[in-house]
């Protein structure tokens, strides 16, 4: 029986690409993730053998990297060896192969994200700085006097 591709989605992050092998009912699972190319291998649930090979846009740390096995998918958290880097495609040849996808589910453009966290950052910083600002407490005159309602009501 012939080898086939198994269905891949990935996404990049600042400090690791994100590689989900869809695969339901895995057996025989091998992932091989080296500094340049991770290999991928197992049967599905028809005993179809699967086999994905790809060489990685750049350079990865294959010693810090990962997979975790569900009943739907393998996926592999893959780090990257220069972080903060965006990958502009997973492969490293500028061919897209039918099998590979971009999950645009979890899909992030997340350069520049750096400043609108500073942003944010600032923004908490002015709110605290308002909310800690002593002054003096709001005069409480102009407040009914309810005295005069509970005497009412109780004869």
């Amino acid at each position: 029986m012939a080898r086939q591709h198994a269905r891949t989605l990935w996404y990049d992050r600042p400090k690791y690409v994100f590689m989900e092998f869809c695969v339901e009912d895995s057996t025989d699972v091998h992932v091989l993730i080296e500094d340049h190319r991770i290999v991928f291998s197992c049967k599905n649930a028809d005993g179809v053998e699967l086999y994905n090979e790809i060489e990685f846009y750049a350079k990865v740390n294959s010693k810090d990297s990962q997979d975790k096995r569900s009943a739907r998918s393998i996926t592999c958290f893959v780090r990257k060896w220069k972080e903060k880097v965006a990958w502009p495609r997973l492969t490293k040849e500028d061919i897209k192969p039918v099998w590979l996808s971009v999950d645009f589910d979890n899909w992030r453009d997340w350069e520049g994200d750096e400043e609108v966290e500073l942003a944010q950052v600032e923004h908490y910083a002015e709110l605290l700085k308002k909310v800690s600002t002593k002054r003096p407490p709001p005069g409480m005159d102009d407040l009914d006097d309810d005295s005069d309602s509970t005497e009412a009501t109780s004869t």
